[in-house]
């Protein structure tokens, strides 16, 4: 494809889908839904893995319902009040269990893996210190999964700077709400950044790419195959312009976790 010449002075990047891949469940999963059960909660088990998560859907739904009558458009919930809502039982242990029944509860419905072009294109955007965000539909568990697979090749959740990283339940609406982008935009011009200097990377067009064009950022939507304006991760790595210097991991400055960590 042609040569967009990218240089952006920041690049804010989705999560699912785009730095992570998302893959089907583990082959045992029931057998680590019933071990997780058998861990944290009293038998006999009352829900199947399968109906635990058809009856969380059914409450999400009714929670997003009782939002948008409220008049938010694209409304974000709280995982643990949706779990507590099903498992009242749940509430009652300490906090590091519920957070670990969640997470655990989490991995059985699907596999998580770092694109490891994504994870060359991190390690490279870090060195030449370039501004990094996320702009992300999440939950807190999303935290320990990034950070996890960031781990694996040697990054971490510090490459990206905190008052940039958008997780939407801690803000109770997600994208495409467009004040996800009104909020980033007043932090980057905040730091000198102009919108047409930052760069959403993202895997949807209407989460995504849409919306932060909208506000005059740069885009590229992350595509099996080469496109106009997005593409692979090997295309998007190979754009940026090679003329940047680059700092070693010792001299780059240091930044502050993106969130702390204490839960998953």
């Amino acid at each position: 494809m042609e040569s967009r010449n990218l240089n952006p002075r920041a690049v804010v990047f989705d999560v699912y889908s785009t730095l992570l891949l998302v893959g089907p469940p583990p082959s045992d999963a029931e057998a680590r839904w019933e071990q997780l059960w058998s861990t944290f909660l009293p038998r006999p088990i009352r829900w199947s893995r399968l109906e635990f998560s058809a009856a969380c859907s059914q409450v999400i739904a009714r929670r997003h319902a009782e939002a948008r009558a409220r008049g938010i458009s694209w409304p974000e919930i709280q995982w643990p009040s949706i779990v507590g809502d099903l498992i009242p039982e749940l509430r009652h242990l300490p906090e590091a269990d519920q957070e670990e029944f969640i997470y655990a509860h989490i991995q059985t419905g699907r596999t998580i893996q770092l694109d490891p072009a994504a994870a060359a294109t991190l390690q490279k955007l870090a060195r030449r210190g370039t501004t990094l965000g996320i702009a992300s539909n999440s939950q807190a568990y999303t935290l320990r999964e990034l950070d996890s697979e960031l781990a694996r090749h040697a990054l971490s959740l510090e490459i990206f700077q905190p008052e940039l990283c958008f997780w939407s339940f801690q803000h109770g609406f997600s994208k495409p709400d467009p004040h996800v982008f009104q909020l980033l935009t007043a932090r980057l011009e905040a730091r000198g950044i102009a919108p047409s200097e930052a760069l959403m990377v993202g895997d949807r067009s209407d989460n995504d790419i849409q919306p932060a064009s909208r506000f005059g950022w740069q885009t590229w939507q992350v595509t099996t195959a080469d496109a106009p304006n997005g593409g692979p991760w090997t295309s998007l790595l190979s754009q940026f312009q090679t003329g940047a210097p680059e700092r070693s991991p010792s001299s780059a400055p240091a930044t502050s976790p993106a969130t702390k960590l204490s839960t998953p």
